[in-house]
């Protein structure tokens, strides 16, 4: 589907505005430190904005009255130049982070961004200071080490909170901010975080536009669980015009999106998943599947040189190969 170019020319204006320090927000101090060189700022709507990291990264960030909420905070090391690029923003303290799930890209700048922070509520709060860091059950568990991954982070990074049921609803800066658990989609612990007045949601990996989903199944992802997260996206957003515009999408990695792109995506994935059931249900091996090519007509989107479509075809051959497995020696079911 094409894209509107004058959507793509008003978000670069509405960045420029931002990077020369012209736009209006009420927080924003009268003297901003210059724009950090390794972290962008794209203004999505009202006090949201989208901060862009070098490697393609994306944090979602609310700036109000009661201080700063940030979605996801990258890498250890862009720690330092997100808090500046907050800072051109507003001078007013970060009270919470809220992690999409656990992956060290994602949650890398947790302590270095809570210890900057101040409390304002929730949880284990290392004695009442930094910021407040949210995230589901199975996140904070691979985060503090109780769950064996690669994903430990150093105690100040720890989240604070954690929830376990379908949805956590919070209430900051004048609207209604809903995490949302999609289980076995990238992985058991995503959460989809949806700015609800603001009509901005931030989908961490689950949806990244300039790739191929990564599923990892070290960590119970799942291809059904990847399209039925998707699903879920397209259910909550609506389009304005056209099928262009209305709730904007932040994700993992990768450019602002509406749900016309977040359908065109749901449906290679479903496209890449039946053609891999298919060849799955008439018994082939991983390498028939491979060499059938499966992706060939969306390599040039979405294959990567570190991501290619052979590895994405092998994760979905492997996820519901599993998921096959699982379901035959389930008891009570026919062998």
């Amino acid at each position: 589907m094409s894209r509107s170019p004058l959507r793509f020319a008003n978000a670069a204006i509405a960045a420029t505005v931002v990077l020369t320090g012209l736009h209006l927000d009420a927080q924003a101090p009268t003297e901003k430190p210059a724009q950090t060189s390794r972290v962008n700022i794209l203004p999505i709507r009202g006090n949201i904005y989208m901060l862009v990291g070098p490697a393609g990264g994306n944090a979602t960030v609310s700036i109000g009255p009661e201080g700063v909420l940030i979605v996801d905070t990258m890498t250890a090391d862009l720690a330092s130049d997100i808090i500046s690029a907050i800072r051109t923003l507003s001078p007013a303290p970060i009270r919470w982070i809220l992690n999409t799930h656990s992956h060290k890209d994602h949650t890398g700048g947790n302590a270095t961004l809570a210890t900057a922070g101040k409390y304002i509520a929730g949880g284990n709060t290392r004695g009442g200071s930094g910021a407040s860091i949210v995230a589901y059950e199975t996140s904070l568990m691979r985060s503090n080490g109780s769950a064996e991954s690669g994903d430990a982070l150093p105690s100040e990074g720890w989240p604070t909170d954690s929830f376990f049921v379908k949805q956590k609803d919070m209430f900051f800066n004048g609207e209604p901010v809903l995490l949302m658990h999609r289980p076995s989609a990238h992985t058991d612990g995503d959460s989809l975080v949806f700015f609800r007045r603001s009509d901005v949601i931030a989908a961490g990996d689950l949806f990244t536009p300039d790739r191929y989903p990564v599923i990892d199944l070290s960590q119970n992802g799942s291809i059904n669980g990847t399209i039925a997260g998707l699903n879920y996206i397209l259910e909550l957003a609506v389009p304005e015009f056209n099928e262009e515009g209305g709730t904007m999408v932040v994700p993992g990695h990768g450019r602002l999106s509406d749900e016309s792109d977040v359908g065109d995506y749901r449906d290679m994935v479903t496209v890449v998943r039946d053609r891999v059931q298919n060849l799955v249900s008439k018994k082939m091996t991983l390498e028939q599947v491979k060499a059938a090519r499966l992706t060939m007509d969306y390599d040039g989107v979405y294959g990567r040189p570190d991501y290619t479509g052979d590895m994405f075809v092998e994760a979905v051959y492997k996820s519901l190969t599993a998921a096959a497995a699982t379901k035959s020696t389930t008891p009570g079911r026919a062998r």
